[in-house]
């Protein structure tokens, strides 16, 4: 079978509605919206587009499957996610290529994002059979402290369309790990590879009602009112910061449980006793996985003099070699960007730095008559106040800039308002320790480009977010703690 064969009996066999209540049903009045391939700008396949009556009743399928899956036992429940991995992983191909289709990122970036989001299932169905608590004499006698942990109750997970399946699954995971039901709101751009989700859940043995999908163009009415219900327990979200800001504005009225992963604006640091080799194999990783567009993409290059013009000879070499185009084609490195306002915003900064006095070493403009893509770039003599440096930029641009001392360094590194993760080369132990802890940041990659692993806290300090995802704190998003005191 072709390519293009594959592609097109894939996309008729995803469903296209919203699934609720463990149903696939249509939007109210029978809206869509099209999804689109970045690659070419043509339409994929058109899905339901939601009204606020159809997110209330996914809310309403959720709230009254709560408490049957939060009385399954812990055991029962690791049983099932940890089917959903072994089907996710069998269906490897197909999340893959679905991801490649409506994201842009090349099938072999796709599969790796498929290793790690199936991860999230099996993680998780180890850590459901350990929830405990614990039990204490009373220090001054007389009765005893029994401590444990509960579901907190119904879901609403909204997610970004960068990695499609990872973000589900690392929120939907621990999610019906501590017996919580959830409402899933996918980015408009890539809600298919969301969809097949759901029909997999399904078919690991998820109960109808745990796990309930929802797209829509009309996200700020939909998901307002599902904020400010009182039968909502939690929302996660993952996304920009100022959409975040919005989002906890609106459940601080109800003080709803909320864990944000937000924006990243990431600083990569190379000092002069850095190995240069793996310095620029870990900008390529940092930078360029995903195509740039990632919370933890390097944004920022903060390079000590000594190494400077080497490292930026090198990154450029790299980053010009890099073949640019349509992810499903043999040998391609580097996919469309999302949309052409994501291309768009990309060029316009660029322009500007370089109007500001900032270098081109390579790339610098977009690439081919259609499709959203960008050459991958580097600069040097990025002026600071530029927007390359101050704001997020979702694309694969490394702007550098030269520093002298390592608390120079470090502190232009921290000069900004987010704080998600930090990379540091350097090959001494001491003034690695001194760096990482010195970062403002929830994570730091330590002479290494890529850090995110299921096993791991994932998350961010200052504007970039609060809470976890991942490892063992991942679960906790998801319990409350109850307190039971009883005499003698």
């Amino acid at each position: 079978m072709s390519t293009e064969q594959r592609e097109k009996e894939l996309l008729s066999e995803v469903p296209t509605g919203l699934f609720v209540g463990g149903a696939w049903r249509p939007a109210e009045g029978g809206r869509t919206v099209d999804v689109e391939d970045p690659s070419t700008g043509q339409v994929l396949v058109a899905v339901s587009d939601a009204s606020v009556a159809d997110g209330t009743a996914a809310l309403d399928a959720a709230v009254a499957a709560f408490p049957g899956w939060a009385a399954t036992p812990t055991r029962e429940r690791a049983e099932v996610l940890r089917r959903a991995f072994d089907l996710i992983t069998a269906r490897a191909d197909d999340f893959a290529l679905l991801m490649t289709l409506e994201m842009g990122k090349p099938l072999a970036e796709a599969r790796g994002e498929v290793t790690y989001g199936a991860e999230f299932f099996r993680w998780f169905s180890e850590e459901a059979p350990r929830i405990s608590g614990r039990y204490a004499q009373n220090p001054v006698g007389g009765s005893r402290l029994l401590t444990l942990k509960q579901p907190v109750g119904p879901v609403l997970a909204i997610l970004p369309w960068n990695f499609p399946l990872a973000m589900g699954t690392r929120k939907i995971a621990p999610a019906l790990a501590a017996g919580c039901t959830i409402v899933v709101k996918p980015a408009t751009q890539t809600p298919l590879t969301t969809l097949l989700l759901a029909q997999v859940l399904a078919e690991a043995g998820v109960p109808d009602g745990v796990v309930n999908v929802v797209t829509t163009t009309s996200t700020a009415e939909v998901v307002e009112p599902l904020v400010r219900d009182p039968r909502l327990r939690k929302l996660t979200f993952t996304g920009s910061t100022a959409v975040g800001r919005k989002l906890v504005e609106q459940s601080a009225q109800r003080l709803l449980r909320v864990s944000m992963e937000l924006g990243g604006n990431a600083p990569f640091l190379v000092f002069d006793d850095a190995d240069l080799d793996e310095a620029v194999d870990g900008a390529m990783l940092a930078k360029m996985r995903n195509t740039g567009e990632a919370c933890t993409a390097a944004n920022r290059f903060y390079v000590q003099r000594g190494v400077a013009e080497e490292f930026s000879r090198r990154l450029a070499e790299r980053m010009g070699s890099l073949t640019v185009g349509r992810g499903t084609q043999d040998g391609v490195q580097v996919g469309p960007l999302i949309d052409a306002r994501a291309r768009d915003g990309v060029a316009q900064r660029v322009s500007e730095a370089v109007d500001a006095g900032a270098k081109v070493v390579v790339g610098g403009s977009t690439v081919g008559e259609s499709g959203y893509f960008y050459a991958p770039t580097v600069l040097t003599d990025v002026p600071l106040g530029s927007r390359l440096l101050t704001e997020e930029t979702f694309g694969p641009v490394a702007p550098i800039v030269v520093f002298d001392e390592e608390s120079e360094g470090v502190a232009l590194a921290n000069d900004t308002e987010y704080g998600l993760i930090g990379y540091a080369y350097t090959q001494g132990l001491d003034r690695g320790m001194r760096v990482a802890e010195a970062l403002e940041t929830g994570m730091v990659g330590l002479n290494a480009g890529v850090i995110s692993n299921a096993a791991a806290p994932f998350g961010g300090v200052k504007a970039s977010g609060f809470g976890r995802e991942g490892g063992a704190e991942g679960i906790e998003e998801y319990l409350e703690t109850k307190y039971v005191n009883f005499p003698l």
